[in-house]
């Protein structure tokens, strides 16, 4: 099997590394070799956050190369063409159908950006559009889950099965966090519904 390149983007405070962390963790109990990188672009809440997990047979760095990635998972739209770049030819983007207004732009610093829902069809041939924000308020009553509806919706396209996605789930969320278990569950359980059933 060859190396599969995930590459998760967004701003601070989405949960982007949870849901990277639960990849990573997933592709390990499947038994896969797995590589994760972080870099923070700022230190609090708004900065921009990228995260890349490899995993395969065998994989050597934890660095996805420009125009390397066969997924890019942006949690907002704008963050999504900002890394359009890093996606091979033939790549599919999951973008989470939100937009952030950057600080540079309530400012007044920059001009807002125009036609973005063009300009991300434009950009990505395979694009997969997800409603994380309303699946996370309407269905699971809570929009912090946004991440993991978003892991859902990956997780349709990824070749594990659910219930090791679940297992990793739980490793993830021990100690004090065991009591947000069971409404990110539910959060996975309808982000890969949703995205099964387009």
């Amino acid at each position: 099997m060859k190396t599969v390149n995930v590459s998760l983007v967004g701003v601070g405070g989405q949960g982007i590394i949870l849901t990277a962390d639960l990849l990573a963790k997933t592709a390990a109990i499947a038994g896969y070799d797995v590589k994760k990188s972080e870099i923070h672009g700022m230190a609090q809440r708004g900065g921009s956050v990228t995260s890349q997990v490899r995993f395969g047979k065998s994989v050597a760095s934890p660095i996805i190369q420009e125009g390397t990635a066969d997924v890019l998972v942006s949690f907002d739209k704008l963050e999504a063409l900002r890394n359009a770049g890093i996606l091979a030819k033939g790549g599919t983007a999951f973008v989470n159908d939100i937009y952030l207004t950057p600080v540079t732009v309530s400012s007044g610093q920059q001009a807002d950006v125009t036609d973005l829902d063009g300009k991300l069809k434009k950009a990505f041939k395979k694009l997969v559009l997800v409603d994380a924000m309303r699946v996370a308020t309407e269905q699971v009553g809570n929009a912090r889950t946004m991440n993991m509806v978003i892991a859902g919706s990956l997780s349709a396209f990824c070749p594990f099965k659910e219930e090791l996605w679940c297992d990793a789930l739980r490793q993830l969320l021990t100690g004090p966090k065991a009591k947000l278990l069971d409404i990110n569950l539910k959060a996975f359980s309808l982000g890969r519904a949703a995205c099964t059933a387009q």
